[in-house]
């Protein structure tokens, strides 16, 4: 892998000056060439590549919540923009298709591969800005729907089924998918409860919320949830606690099983590749003062199994008798709210970010 990595990194050195154009009648946006910066720590540094999205006038931003690569390399990204849902790109960056009105809360964003055939699993977290630019809410929703966008099934607000009472908040972040087709669904908006359903959406049991005995199965704000396969013999389902600057792990039973502290890093899901653990981190507070909700104080971080080795966009990680130190955001602020991270067979990152300025997903191009 290093050495396709080297091949690509000299053609692409190579090549800096070439340009791609959409086509099928998207309007660019001509961006002016943006200076080279290299961002990160150790193994994991990479250059970042702004203008990598080309973005048409036909298909205005919000925030861009999250993104996966389906099996033909296609970058699918979800969004909150009333006029589009989905956006899909190829490596390029180009925009080859874009699809969906029916989730102006678009938030979380699942691939799985079924009998060869790749489906999404799209989460409305209940919430979404208005004409007049104030945050309303609404029902969340969890949907199936194939790469099109046809929906094959919705599951429905937990209180139909009895595990929810009335007036509870369902407000659902992210979904996971277990190796035998369960569905964890994470109301990291509403509940912060993990809500396990088989295949066909059918009701297993649930587990986390705020008020346990013992303070290992409380989660606040559930905002993602995946399955770390990296032991195969012992898959585990992990959660996001952020405001526990933490993520969980639980068995596929929803059995506690440890946590990983990453202080100073109110951290969304996590994505797993090879050994690594990333995951995007919306904000963070500087070494003096506070900051709002809203400020940009984001980053990315990067683990080897359970170890920090690199946060692209804030300071390098540091450990103290073996305990992870706070971390913090650059001051020149080159990543504003890290929301999500995908990772392509180059080991190339693309960043999805919250409230940056409608800007579309940036790229890291590992050196």
């Amino acid at each position: 892998m290093k050495n396709r990595r080297d091949f690509i990194k000299k053609t692409t050195l190579a090549g800096l000056t070439l340009t791609t154009s959409p086509s099928f009648g998207f309007h660019t946006i001509k961006k002016p060439k943006q200076e080279e910066e290299i961002i990160g720590h150790g193994d994991y540094r990479y250059k970042m590549v702004r203008d990598w999205a080309q973005i048409g006038t036909s298909t205005p931003l919000l925030n861009c919540h999250e993104m996966v690569i389906d099996s033909k390399g296609r970058l699918i990204m979800i969004g909150d923009h009333p006029q589009n849902n989905i956006l899909i790109f190829d490596k390029s960056g180009k925009l080859i298709d874009y699809w969906g009105t029916s989730y102006p809360g678009g938030h979380g964003l699942t691939i799985n591969d079924e009998g060869g055939e790749d489906f999404l699993y799209l989460t409305d977290s209940g919430w979404y800005l208005n004409k007049a630019g104030k945050w309303v809410s609404h029902n969340g929703r969890v949907s199936k729907t194939t790469i099109e966008g046809k929906v094959v099934f919705d599951i429905g607000h937990p209180q139909t089924i009895g595990i929810y009472e009335p007036g509870d908040p369902f407000r659902p972040t992210e979904v996971a998918i277990g190796p035998n087709g369960d569905i964890y669904v994470a109301d990291g908006y509403g509940s912060d409860y993990i809500i396990q359903y088989n295949s066909k959406g059918e009701y297993i049991r649930h587990w986390g919320g705020k008020e346990n005995t013992d303070e290992n199965y409380n989660l606040s704000n559930a905002h993602g949830v995946a399955i770390d396969y990296r032991d195969s013999k012992n898959p585990m389902v992990v959660c996001t606690s952020r405001n526990e600057q933490c993520f969980k792990f639980f068995s596929l039973d929803g059995k506690y099983i440890k946590t990983i502290h990453l202080p100073n890093m109110q951290v969304c899901r996590p994505v797993f590749d090879d050994n690594n653990l990333y995951a995007g981190v919306c904000w963070s507070q500087p070494k003096i003062g506070k900051t709002d909700w809203q400020d940009h104080t984001g980053f990315v971080t990067i683990l080897e199994g359970d170890i920090v080795v690199s946060n692209p966009g804030g300071t390098a990680p540091e450990y103290s008798k073996g305990v992870l130190q706070k971390s913090f955001q650059l001051k020149h602020k080159p990543i504003l709210h890290g929301h999500d991270v995908c990772v392509d067979e180059d080991k190339n990152l693309y960043i999805c970010q919250w409230n940056a300025n409608r800007t579309p997903p940036i790229k890291l191009e590992r050196v």
